[in-house]
């Protein structure tokens, strides 16, 4: 059996579904993603960056994400995110308005400018307030939630929280286009998971080609020298963001600390201003005698 690259490392994910040649994939996972009508479903896909350059696989900050566009003019961009950076939605907000302005041309109307859809794949728990792994994001009115314009689409999908549900046996693949494709981002290590998608890809011609250009690809040498190029300078990245992490915990725990000690330190002033013993001091602040003898003398 072919060992098989992670798809939620970013190099592997594009070269299976941002690749060109590969818009059929492409476009079956955004029918699914986005929703859409029957009669409103996406017919073709073209992927405006198909290339990978070299020095982005090895640059920690660089994004190796899918940009593409609709028969409708749509721009849409897909982006996937292994750790959390807590700063998910100011970053989706500029890589959104990155797209949409770009499309400004001098002499060209506003009007003109396509809708642009972000969808963010995110193998992290991100939105606390749901346990829907896939949740969307509008621009709508707050009292009356209608629509101000179209032209802003979000997609949050979590990985952790499909996962969740797949434990307990809430998910079905099998009807379900959407669980189908982010399942399979978990199929390389999962056996149960890929014996399931294997069993739907006899039936799924877009999901059978999926599998074999996974394989294809996870059988090139040359490729996994970039795919581990690519996954260390992820994980070096995760790394460092939960060293900052730590760090940041460390600081807040040693603020409180600092905050516990001079509170108790005020405390004690002012049993001994009132005249208390300092052996009852020391008993109810738990500041040793000693340090209750200087604050104390500080007094006088």
């Amino acid at each position: 059996m072919t060992k098989l690259m992670d798809l939620k490392i970013d190099f592997a994910f594009k070269q299976v579904f941002g690749k060109e040649g590969n818009e059929p994939i492409l476009l079956a996972f955004l029918n699914a993603a986005l929703q859409l009508p029957k009669e409103k479903r996406l017919s073709s896909v073209e992927i405006l960056n198909p290339e990978i350059n070299r020095e982005h696989i090895e640059d920690k900050a660089s994004v190796l994400d899918i940009h593409a566009k609709t028969e409708q003019g749509e721009h849409v961009n897909i982006e996937i995110q292994l750790a959390n950076k807590f700063d998910m939605e100011k970053r989706t907000l500029y890589y959104w308005s990155r797209i949409y302005s770009a499309q400004m041309q001098k002499g060209m109307p506003y009007t003109e400018l396509a809708k642009t859809i972000t969808i963010n794949i995110l193998n992290f728990r991100f939105l606390r307030e749901t346990e829907r792994f896939h949740t969307t994001f509008h621009l709508y009115e707050d009292q009356e939630q209608f629509p101000l314009t179209d032209v802003m689409e979000i997609h949050f999908m979590e990985i952790p929280k499909l996962m969740d549900k797949w434990e307990q046996r809430a998910v079905n693949p099998h009807d379900n286009e959407l669980e189908r494709w982010l399942l399979l981002l978990e199929a390389d290590d999962h056996e149960e998971i890929r014996k399931e998608l294997e069993a739907i890809a006899m039936q799924d011609p877009v999901m059978k080609r999926a599998f074999d250009e996974w394989e294809d690809l996870s059988r090139d040498e040359k490729k996994w020298v970039e795919y581990e190029s690519r996954r260390k300078a992820i994980l070096d990245e995760m790394a460092a963001v939960r060293e900052a992490e730590i760090r940041q915990q460390r600081a807040r725990e040693e603020g409180l600390a600092e905050g516990r000690e001079e509170g108790r330190t005020e405390v004690a002033r002012n049993m001994l201003a009132r005249g208390m013993k300092v052996s009852i001091v020391a008993e109810l602040t738990g500041l040793s005698v000693e340090e209750i003898e200087k604050l104390k003398q500080q007094l006088h």
